[in-house]
């Protein structure tokens, strides 16, 4: 058994010795959701499931601790069983214990034959598993409970980010008893006040809580934006906004007290013997409880430096690039907002000079930030080892305590869509410097596809992840999404969608498969935007309603391209820029079999000679007055919008 948990065994006993042991009150918790495990079976009579019958069956005798929070094991190896029970901090202690052991039992008899599975009742969540889940981070199954509409989803969503960020940060602050936080917001158009609460399992890391938080909150994006009730079910991770107040007032005032109870009141004359017997234990049991937190408290924070040193060792084998922390500092003049050249979901981009006059772009990561130790090293590795004049290059990174920096070169002219998209400043892009652009971006992705020691696919190219120096030369930055694959691997998959919704491509958004043809997906949309101009996320087309993918190929279509070009383009090639639309067309075909890679693309580009295919109908097509190709009739519409990016910030 570890230190942090022998340690934890010793701390829970004392505490049982302390308190008393309340009866199982009878009242029964409404049921909510539950769901089984699907990674093996076992029969009624196996060793593992005599296991968890006698782990289950104990529950009410070994749930002491008033915290809301259990932790139990059944047996020995392959046949052990883990189990944890959670309640909302606002139960009292009888309560609690009677939610965790009716749900426990009543998920014994909803999974009969699987290795685990998870109940949600209302107020408290029991879970069992053939692996260890104490410390464990789990997201997945994710359920939602909602009720109601807002009139007003804007207003709702700028109500609800900034509760949502204050919630997730004091409850991943909290101790190893409780990791909860409640709050309120008003919402003015329904003129009501929204209550809500986020918690975590407390053993977790505060990192840990966050991310998992972080991810249910993305869920809501996907099962139920615009709901003015709803709860958000994790594993390890809950959140919840309702209009009435669903907690006790308990949950908003200060955690308990982990100091022992106050001696007793002096004894009556005749009683000083036992007395001093009384005192005399309670000051023993005081002095053990205090070296066993500190014994605990040690033993997290070292198991948490040698987390720490593993990464920074895993990073600084590739290349010495690290950086320390005095050096970023006095180069961005301690942060200052006149070093600031942009911010995003997480954190901030400062410009700075390094003493041998370099200067440098520091992408500094929130403490908050969804962006954990995995992306962290997935872009140092990956980009360290990159060296392509169209892709950002990395100077190096600074990782001391809290602090987590990416150090780039300085772009002077920011990122392509703050030129692209602005009306005065993308008048300066004239077709040949527009065309360069999409030329170099198409380099720098076939290096990233097939030239490079790696085969790299981006995940996650946008307009606001290419930068442009001096020379209006196009870089390709951000890979903290970024996936390695076998270099004569194809596709592969992922349980977790990442990237920016616009620029996904259908079988990426949908499922998860993603390839080097999802990459090819983001060129084209992005070829488009520099032809036209605007976000594809934000073009509708008043006549039909039309997205950019849908308008530009019906207007190809119907021979009247000319339509979706800039005006502020003025004198260009027409027929250049035609030959352009059609190959962004190729690109962002519906089948990810149709379009073409990086290498033909590049080869369209540069010749003319080449002839090309007729493009299917786009990716996420929207019927209107043109009739389209003899595909499938069936529509698909897909809520595109930029700025749910869930990658890191704007980088300059």
């Amino acid at each position: 058994m570890s230190t942090s948990r022998l340690s934890l065994f010793f701390f829970y006993a004392i505490l049982i010795f302390l308190v008393n042991n309340p009866t199982i009150n009878a009242q029964r918790d409404p049921y909510v959701l539950h769901e089984c495990s699907t990674t093996g079976n076992v029969t009624s009579n196996s060793t593992f499931r005599a296991n968890l019958n006698t782990l289950i069956s104990t529950l009410s005798s070994n749930t002491q601790i008033d915290y809301g929070f259990y932790n139990f094991t059944a047996g020995e190896g392959t046949n052990k069983v883990y189990a944890t029970g959670l309640c909302r901090a606002d139960l009292s202690p009888t309560d609690c214990r009677s939610c965790v052991n009716i749900s426990a039992h009543e998920l014994l008899q909803l999974c009969p034959t699987q290795k685990g599975g998870v109940m949600w009742y209302m107020n408290c969540t029991a879970r069992y598993s053939n692996n260890s889940i104490f410390g464990v981070m789990e997201t997945k199954p994710t359920r939602a409970l909602v009720s109601g509409d807002v009139s007003n989803l804007t207003e709702f969503n700028a109500v609800l980010k900034p509760l949502f960020y204050d919630l997730r940060v004091r409850a991943s602050a909290g101790g190893i008893f409780r990791k909860i936080a409640v709050g309120t917001a008003y919402y003015k158009s329904d003129n009501y006040t929204m209550y809500g609460l986020m918690q975590c399992s407390p053993d977790l890391s505060e990192i840990d809580c966050s991310n998992c938080l972080v991810d249910a909150q993305s869920y809501i994006q996907d099962c139920c934006s615009g709901n003015r009730g709803l709860r958000i079910l994790a594993p390890s991770c809950n959140l919840r906004i309702e209009t009435d107040q669903f907690y006790d007032s308990t949950l908003v005032q200060s955690p308990p007290s982990l100091s022992p109870p106050s001696p007793s009141p002096p004894p009556s004359k005749g009683k000083g013997s036992n007395s001093s017997k009384t005192i005399i234990a309670i000051v023993v049991v005081v002095v053990i409880l205090v070296v066993i937190i500190i014994c605990f408290c040690i033993s997290l924070r070292v198991r948490k430096q040698r987390k720490k040193a593993k990464t920074v060792d895993e990073i600084s084998s590739t290349e010495s690039l690290h950086f320390d922390f005095p050096t970023i500092r006095v180069a961005t003049d301690n942060f200052s907002d006149a070093n600031k050249l942009g911010q995003g979901g997480f954190g901030v981009v400062y410009k700075g000079r390094l003493s041998n006059g370099q200067e440098i772009a520091v992408k500094r990561l929130s403490q908050g930030s969804g962006q954990g130790d995995l992306e962290f090293k997935n872009e140092i590795l990956l980009v360290a080892k990159l060296q392509h004049r169209n892709l950002v290059k990395l100077r190096g990174f600074c990782l001391e305590g809290c602090e987590r920096l990416l150090i780039y070169e300085f772009v002077p002219n920011g990122s392509l869509d703050q030129v692209i998209f602005d009306p005065t400043k993308r008048a300066y892009l004239d077709w040949q410097r527009r065309y360069k652009i999409i030329e170099g971006i198409a380099r720098g992705l076939l290096y990233l596809h097939e030239d490079s020691r790696l085969r790299i696919i981006h995940r996650d190219l946008k307009t606001s992840n290419v930068l442009l120096d001096d020379e209006m030369n196009p870089k390709i930055a951000d890979f903290g999404m970024a996936r390695l694959v076998i270099l004569d691997q194809t596709h592969s998959n992922t349980n977790r969608i990442v990237g920016t919704y616009g620029y996904m491509a259908p079988e990426y958004a949908y499922h998860g498969h993603f390839s080097v043809k999802s990459d090819v997906f983001s060129f084209g949309v992005l070829v488009l935007e520099m032809i036209c101009g605007q976000k594809n996320g934000y073009f509708r087309n008043e006549e039909n309603g039309e997205d950019l993918l849908t308008y530009a190929w019906t207007n190809w279509r119907s021979m009247t391209a000319s339509n979706i070009i800039d005006p502020t383009l003025g004198v260009g090639s027409t027929t250049e820029i035609i030959r352009c639309i059609h190959i962004g067309l190729l690109c962002v075909q519906e089948n990810a079999a149709d379009r073409p890679t990086m290498a033909s693309v590049v080869l369209m580009l540069n010749s003319n000679s080449i002839s090309l295919s007729v493009p299917s109908r786009p990716a996420f097509f929207i019927h209107s007055n043109v009739e389209p190709d003899s595909q499938s009739d069936q529509s698909i519409l897909l809520a595109s919008t930029n700025d749910a990016s869930i990658t890191v910030l704007h980088p300059r």
